[in-house]
């Protein structure tokens, strides 16, 4: 086996010309930039920042959704019975049922008319109205909900909440 050795370095200082050929293979300290990991890490940081001072403001309530305003519009003209239907995985064409009845037919006008009124005041507009002629049934179609109001014996014979086989979204104790 071979060794190898160090030479020992001289303590004479090296002529300027070596000095100028060292210099200009490494870089400068004021020519280096820094690396653009540091630049992203600082960005996230003001980002966090930023965040952190939108969550501390208070903002304010949010509005009523469709579901609700509809259920507080069957309440306020002392619709019976009222079940909510969660059918967002039987069905593409609404994402929630609410099924009420009315006590005659004129009652039944009536909740409907309130159900479109207060949706309309809250900024939803329905779809269309079908059966409110007659005032037996009335489907009033707001997109994402639709509302069954019927008599008793129609809401009897159909049976809407045994044909969709669900049970209701919202419990009655909790809705009291």
């Amino acid at each position: 086996m071979t060794e190898t050795r160090k030479k020992p370095r001289s303590k004479t200082p090296a002529s300027k010309a070596t000095r100028s050929k060292a210099a200009s293979k490494a870089p400068t300290k004021a020519a280096r930039t820094p690396p653009q990991p540091r630049a992203a890490q600082k960005k996230a940081a003001q980002k966090k920042a930023a965040q952190k001072k939108v969550a501390k403001k208070k903002l304010p309530p949010r509005p009523p959704g469709l579901a609700e305003v509809a259920i507080a519009a069957l309440e306020d003209m002392k619709a019976v019975n009222v079940k909510v239907l969660d059918v967002r995985g039987l069905t593409d064409v609404t994402d929630t049922m609410i099924i009420a009845s009315g006590t005659s037919d004129r009652h039944v006008k009536s909740i409907a008319g309130r159900v479109t009124q207060k949706c309309a005041e809250a900024g939803f507009r329905h779809m269309g109205i079908e059966g409110e002629r007659d005032g037996e049934w009335v489907l009033v179609d707001l997109r994402d909900v639709l509302v069954h109001v019927m008599l008793p014996r129609i809401r009897e014979f159909y049976g809407l909440e045994k044909l969709w086989g669900v049970a209701p979204a919202v419990p009655e104790a909790a809705r009291a």
